[in-house]
């Protein structure tokens, strides 16, 4: 529990406003996040000097996630966040236009240049679902950080088909014409969000609140961190290896496609309930169910190399990254008070886009030197983990409750 020093006001119907504009942006920034993943490897073996290298361009698109998340809480925090997501967006284009010029000119290093502009979008896409908690009661959060989650419904539409319906348009340049539309849409998604009402910070919450390093240590947060680590870097993981592992066992791209979409709905579309559970059960259950769920995705990812094997898996793995990634946000934000929330949420997100960056340049090396059962087995370890850092804040948390019923505050 948080000891406010300084009262937030709630305004329900603002943030209920933001939220319908930044579910929108979330679904146009997530189709950004859709076309790399699903091109990023195919294009990558295309380009590489080597097969090992091909998810190299999704790692350097993780960097620049990682990269992003602390000039984003930054840029937030001096001018506020609406100057940082038009920032964001025309990454975003910026990552569209020099995609496209990198598969005409058959450059692989233009590629990876092209991904990291789109990872620092991703960045400040992923600062929507707490911008979409700014001002709103303790009740409503949840929902509002679910909801705006959910626009990735969408994405999971529109990433893949415009995949599907432009990858061949420039013919022999096989996905060019994929990025010069994924420009546009980012173009779209700047003038959304310049509607989004979020106001330069008051000069009292640039400065006020605790330092950052006593925030963090609270094993609230530490769990919290670590849960939203393991949930989104296994989800990459396994992710970004699939369509060039279902490539290597002779599917088509019109399953990888297909996959990957089924995926991206799976990862977003409980979002729309996923508030309400979080509300009922609270945000630790939830996290442990996703958790749960992504171990279940590598035994099913181990299981077998059919089509069916690897859109099962992908799905599963989607609704595990939902409940675990969605959870630990919610566990971030009752760990800050509000002069607080943009040095907290981006070193958040610093430690998780940043730790999985680590593990995104391992990946392409595992699918080729060691196989796809190899890339599931390694999810195991860090699921266990997570879990661990679950129960231990729980203690944490029941053991403080139980002194601070036993020796009350004379003073309250």
């Amino acid at each position: 529990m948080i000891d406010a020093a300084t009262p937030e006001i709630h305004d329900d119907a603002r943030a209920r406003s933001n939220v319908l504009r930044l579910a929108a942006a979330q679904a146009l920034g997530g189709a950004n996040s859709a076309v790399i993943f699903a091109t990023g490897a195919i294009v990558g073996a295309t380009l590489a000097p080597s097969v090992s290298l091909a998810t190299v361009p999704i790692s350097v698109y993780v960097v620049g996630l990682a990269c992003g998340t602390l000039p984003v809480g930054m840029i937030s925090r001096a001018y506020g966040r609406r100057v940082a997501f038009i920032i964001g967006s025309g990454a975003g284009a910026i990552c569209g236009l020099l995609g496209a010029i990198a598969i005409l000119k058959a450059s692989f290093a233009l590629f990876c240049c092209a991904t990291f502009f789109g990872g620092f979008y991703g960045a400040v896409a992923q600062s929507y679902r707490f911008a979409a908690a700014d001002g709103a009661s303790p009740s409503y959060r949840p929902k509002a950080v679910s909801w705006v989650m959910a626009g990735g419904v969408f994405a999971g539409v529109l990433g893949p088909q415009l995949v599907q319906w432009t990858m061949d348009i420039w013919s022999p340049y096989l996905f060019a014409a994929s990025f010069a539309a994924q420009a546009v849409v980012a173009l779209i998604a700047m003038a959304l969000l310049s509607t989004v009402d979020a106001p330069r910070p008051a000069p009292a919450d640039m400065h006020g609140g605790r330092p950052l390093l006593e925030i963090v240590r609270q094993p609230r947060f530490v769990a919290a961190a670590i849960c939203g680590v393991v949930s989104y870097s296994m989800m990459n993981l396994v992710m970004t290896s699939a369509p060039l592992a279902m490539k290597l066992c002779g599917l088509t791209l019109s399953d990888s496609n297909f996959g990957l979409q089924w995926h991206i709905v799976a990862m977003y579309g409980p979002s729309f309930f996923t508030g309400s559970l979080i509300a009922r059960f609270g945000a630790s259950k939830v996290v442990a169910a996703g958790l749960a769920l992504e171990a279940i995705a590598a035994v099913i990812g181990i299981a077998g190399i059919s089509a069916m094997h690897f859109w099962v898996c992908l799905v599963v793995l989607g609704l595990g990254w939902n409940f675990g990634f969605i959870g630990a946000s919610a566990l971030v934000l009752e760990t800050h008070r509000p002069q607080e929330r943009n040095k907290v949420q981006a070193f958040n997100d610093f430690l998780v886009f940043g730790l999985m960056a680590v593990g995104s340049f391992s990946s392409g090396q595992l699918l080729a030197n060691y196989g796809w059962s190899t890339v599931n087995a390694v999810v195991f370890p860090p699921v266990v983990l997570g879990l661990v850092a679950l129960v231990m804040a729980g203690f944490v948390k029941r053991r403080a409750m139980q002194q601070a019923a036993a020796f009350p505050d004379p003073a309250i």
